[in-house]
């Protein structure tokens, strides 16, 4: 395989790209609506903590948990149920079918930092954080990476039934007016007026949902990204993974990037005492709640030597 290394070689590499029109709307949807925090009508601290409580439930849940550390990598064995709770609550968080998540994560070990690798830094930081959700690839068709890297996830008839496009954005949306039912019915049952419970209604989605999401992508894609060019590294692997200080706290763990691509199967991305790992203590709550068993810790430590890390799975 030829190896690229350079914004000019990756150019003349890359196959046609034409836009994706729906990640595009929706993208642009998501952060418009999220904009609308900023207008006082749809403040209030219940809101933001609504919001910061689905960014552990959707966020590191949801995504870090299931569709990275358990989907991805199998970090931990977990009940059926409760796999089917987390994947509804990774779907929330509008980051893929769990199929498609997973086939691109597992693409991108495979090629880290290489031009097949989906999100490579090497075009440049905007493609890595997001240009490459923003275009169709013939390379990335969900039927050419299905069969080499998510066979295992369609296996299981409810994963496979959430690949429905009416299934996917049907919980997508059902979520919305979950949110907003949530809180204009508390303001009737509160006493409060209609417009009361619209505005209270409404602010709960903008914040619940739209703000919560926003930050979620955006943790998700500068892992990608960021952590691809900015900070230190534990671990000699043959790509350029970083640990980035910043994302390590704001991605739940997320952020200690080297230490995952150097043992992508550990459930635990921390290796040093000081890279705090939420992720990874949420599925040990989870082992503690019978929820989560066989649990993988690392198999080196800091300071090992070169690693060799592709392909993962």
């Amino acid at each position: 395989m030829t190896i690229v290394t350079t914004a000019a070689e990756a150019t003349a590499a890359r196959p046609a790209l034409r836009p994706h029109w729906v990640n595009i709307v929706g993208i642009s949807f998501y952060h418009l609506v999220a904009a609308l925090a900023f207008f006082p009508y749809f403040f209030s601290w219940t809101a933001v903590i609504v919001a910061a409580a689905g960014t552990f439930v959707f966020g590191t849940i949801g995504i870090n948990v299931f569709y990275h550390r358990y989907l991805t990598h199998k970090g931990f064995q977990s009940p059926k149920w409760f796999e089917k709770w987390m994947a509804v609550m990774a779907i929330c968080s509008f980051q893929d079918t769990p199929a498609h998540w997973v086939a691109v994560h597992r693409r991108h070990h495979e090629y880290a930092d290489d031009e097949p690798d989906p999100h490579t830094p090497v075009r440049s930081f905007l493609w890595a954080h997001v240009g490459w959700i923003l275009v169709h690839s013939p390379d990335m068709s969900r039927y050419e990476i299905y069969a080499r890297y998510a066979k295992d996830v369609l296996r299981d008839p409810f994963l496979r039934s959430l690949e429905n496009q009416r299934v996917y954005l049907g919980i997508i949306v059902a979520h919305w007016f979950v949110f907003f039912g949530a809180g204009a019915g508390w303001t009737l049952i509160s006493g409060g007026t209609g417009a009361e419970a619209l505005q209270f209604g409404l602010g709960l989605v903008v914040w619940g949902v739209f703000v919560r999401t926003v930050f979620n992508w955006h943790n998700t894609w500068a892992v990608n990204s960021v952590s691809h060019m900015w900070g230190y590294r534990n671990y000699e692997t043959d790509e350029h993974s970083r640990n980035n200080v910043v994302l390590g706290l704001t991605a739940m763990g997320e952020g200690w990037h080297n230490n995952h691509h150097a043992d992508p199967r550990s459930a635990r991305h921390g290796h040093r005492p000081w890279e705090i790992d939420v992720t990874y203590w949420t599925i040990r709550l989870f082992g503690v709640m019978g929820l989560a068993w066989r649990i993988t810790e690392p198999m080196i430590s800091p300071g090992g030597g070169a690693v060799k890390t592709k392909p993962a799975q």
